[in-house]
């Protein structure tokens, strides 16, 4: 018989780990300002970015993590340039020649092709573990990104990528991307936060959208990119208990201030959620429901905690939403802050209060400078995804994904043979860089011990 939600389980509940799966940034990472509404990504546009120091400042967080014994898996890049896109698009002729024909007409276009924004795993996919799924099996589904070109050039991509890295369909179940229409417009578990008791086995989970595609929605300045239609189909593919989920609108005014995804405005582990009092269009409402249904479910209390010292202008340019919430080997929680979030007067107050509260859980606070991240429009949060496994599962991921000392020493020295230090548009013109990407990506998927995951590995 299949236990009720909140069942106390507590050794099985031991048996699921929570593992964050970083995106290792790629060798094209630059800046083509291509994501409306992202004001970090638009502001820097066409400015000079730095692929090699963006990737080691990446490792660095994912050592850093692993070494306090937070479960840390990588993610490779996908393989950029996507030229497909510029030859369905009419630009004719060999690589070379189509490419500085698209510098030349279309060089937004080009950028979309060189982009190496699947580097922000957060928008990869949607997970829900086997704990949570009636049909005990963790699902996934990738993101459809319909909202902007370079990352609807993904989707496919990343479901293959997924494919190869949960592999045994006995217990992993792999769902294609929803419909590529506006009704479903998806950007991935960037939208969802999954909640879970100490003792409790099925969480619960937040998804958070701007749009209904069937319904009435005001008016904004920026895309309300993730519609209700595609959280609610998710829910039902992922086969959660309507008893475990709540759906929340995200605030216009929140997306127009530059909030573009939710965990830009809000963030969520275990039993803490953080939110901005302007996050949700009926926050009090929606935060109600969440801590009735934690205390119901979880037989735990939910420290909802409302961030009000600053205004939704500070919180996207400090990106402290976008915190990562760990669970530290001895049981504690620490916050994972950009540096940005430190060097503002207001935030930093905040995460001092937090810190220093009885009614905060959170025992520490850690900054990274994710400079070259930032400067694009993500922080640390939307470089991972979060996949809980049971120790099965984890037995079928290939080995070599998850982070020890070793690998991070392998790839830094990877990083530092291949990557280039500086890369602006006028590069992509560069004959010699392509061969530079193949030659990096070969060789990676060997250290991965991957095998030919490229399309340029099969031709």
């Amino acid at each position: 018989m299949e236990p009720e939600p909140g069942t106390r389980n507590p050794e099985l509940q031991a048996l699921n780990h929570e593992f964050n799966f970083d995106g290792l940034i790629g060798p094209t990472h630059h800046y083509g300002g291509l994501a409306e509404g992202n004001r970090a990504s638009t502001a820097n546009r066409l400015k000079v970015s730095h692929p090699r120091t963006a990737a080691l400042q990446g490792l660095e967080k994912m050592s850093a993590l692993s070494r306090m014994g937070v479960g840390q898996a990588v993610i490779p890049p996908l393989y950029r340039p996507y030229l497909p896109l510029l030859r369905q698009t009419g630009f004719t002729g060999s690589d070379g020649q189509i490419i500085e024909k698209a510098f030349q007409y279309s060089p937004a276009l080009l950028s979309a092709a060189f982009s190496a924004s699947a580097m922000w795993a957060a928008n990869a996919a949607t997970f829900a573990p086997s704990s949570d799924a009636q049909d005990r099996r963790m699902h996934v589904t990738p993101a459809n990104l319909i909202s902007n070109l370079h990352r609807s050039l993904e989707a496919d991509e990343t479901a293959a990528l997924l494919r190869r890295i949960f592999p045994d369909p006995g217990l992993f179940q792999h769902h294609p991307p929803l419909p590529r229409t506006l009704a479903f417009s998806d950007e991935g578990a960037a939208n969802h936060t999954r909640l879970v008791g100490i003792a409790g086995q099925r969480g619960i989970h937040l998804f958070v959208y701007g749009r209904e595609y069937f319904g009435e929605n005001q008016v904004t300045r920026y895309p309300q990119r993730q519609t209700l239609e595609a959280c609610r189909a998710i829910a039902r593919r992922h086969r959660l208990p309507d008893e475990s989920v709540i759906f929340a609108r995200q605030h216009p005014a929140a997306i127009d201030a530059g909030v573009f995804h939710n965990d830009v405005i809000s963030t969520g582990h275990g039993s803490l959620f953080l939110y901005h009092r302007e996050a949700f269009s009926d926050g009090t409402a929606i935060i109600n429901r969440l801590k009735q249904l934690f205390e119901k479910t979880q037989d735990d209390t939910l420290h909802a905690i409302e961030i009000s010292e600053f205004s939704l202008a500070e919180a996207v340019q400090s990106y402290f939403f976008n915190s990562q919430i760990v669970t530290l080997a001895d049981g504690r929680m620490m916050l994972v802050a950009p540096l940005e979030s430190r060097r503002n007067p207001a935030v930093y107050s905040a995460i001092d209060r937090l810190v220093s509260s009885s009614d905060s859980p959170l025992a520490d606070v850690i900054f990274f400078d994710l400079r070259e991240s930032m400067q694009n429009g993500g922080g640390p949060a939307c470089l991972r995804n979060r996949v809980v496994l049971n120790p099965e599962e984890q037995k079928a991921v290939p080995s070599r994904l998850f982070f020890n000392a070793e690998l991070f020493e392998t790839l830094n020295a990877w990083v530092e043979r291949h990557y280039r230090e500086s890369l602006s548009l006028s590069d992509f013109r560069d004959p010699k860089l392509i061969a530079e990407i193949q030659t990096a990506l070969d060789e990676l998927t060997q250290l991965l011990r991957l095998g030919s995951i490229y399309s340029f590995q099969r031709e």
